[in-house]
């Protein structure tokens, strides 16, 4: 039994699902305890609450061996071992049977009640927030255009093309195109990773592979966030 449920899990990880009416995702970890089987569920980009309802209700169907199931959205860019409370995009639970009450309303597509919580911004408001073009940035070098959630702004680095200095800028505005901040990062170099500190007490971000990865100095190391541009 123990062989043929890791087998499952595989399958599932591996896998994951293109079925025409679901959504592509796919399965990238899997973590048991007393009180719940969580999924890492990795996504393509913000999806509906129908989007997220459709995936939870195919993954349900194919996980009846796993108990107190609870599905945590993974967008492109993103890191489930980060340390921030919300990196998930957002989070689908099946509560036992005997704890629903009138106020889960919400069913899948076989009628089990799920509670849904969508913690991450609408695609609408992603593309209002990266279509943003303030004229501080006109005529610069753009490095990227990063949603972030939790705090609803968009995170612009740049550079002036002919600067000698080659310095970083970072901008941030909200959805009303305000400037929330500008930082001119001080760069750290040390052991190949350049570190972009952006506060007096050493918080900093990494710039690879167009994701902006954000850093606590309190945090030894582990991020708190990380962002794909232009999603």
């Amino acid at each position: 039994m123990k062989n043929f449920l890791f087998g499952f899990i595989i399958m599932l990880v591996v896998f994951g699902c293109s079925k025409k009416d679901v959504p592509h995702y796919t399965i990238s970890r899997l973590v048991k305890s007393d009180t719940a089987s969580k999924l890492t569920v990795n996504i393509n980009g913000r999806l509906s609450q129908a989007d997220l309802l459709s995936i939870a209700s195919k993954i349900k169907a194919d996980s009846s061996a796993l108990p107190n199931l609870l599905l945590c959205y993974l967008l492109p860019g993103h890191n489930d071992k980060n340390t921030g409370d919300n990196n998930f995009y957002a989070t689908a639970k099946y509560p036992n049977k005997d704890l629903v009450t009138m106020q889960d309303t919400l069913k899948d597509a076989d009628g089990n009640a799920v509670r849904l919580k969508i913690t991450g911004l609408t695609e609408q408001v992603a593309k209002h927030l990266l279509g943003l073009n303030p004229k501080e940035i006109t005529g610069k070098s753009i490095l990227g255009r990063f949603v972030d959630d939790y705090n609803q702004t968009v995170i612009i680095p740049f550079t002036e093309p002919n600067d000698p200095k080659k310095e970083l800028y970072i901008l941030e505005l909200d959805t009303a195109g305000k400037v929330v901040s500008a930082t001119v990062p001080m760069r750290d170099n040390k052991d190949g990773v350049e570190k972009l500190i952006v506060t007096h007490r050493g918080d900093y971000c990494t710039l690879k592979d167009s994701v902006l990865t954000q850093y606590s100095i309190d945090d030894m190391g582990l991020p708190y966030n990380s962002i794909k541009s232009g999603i």
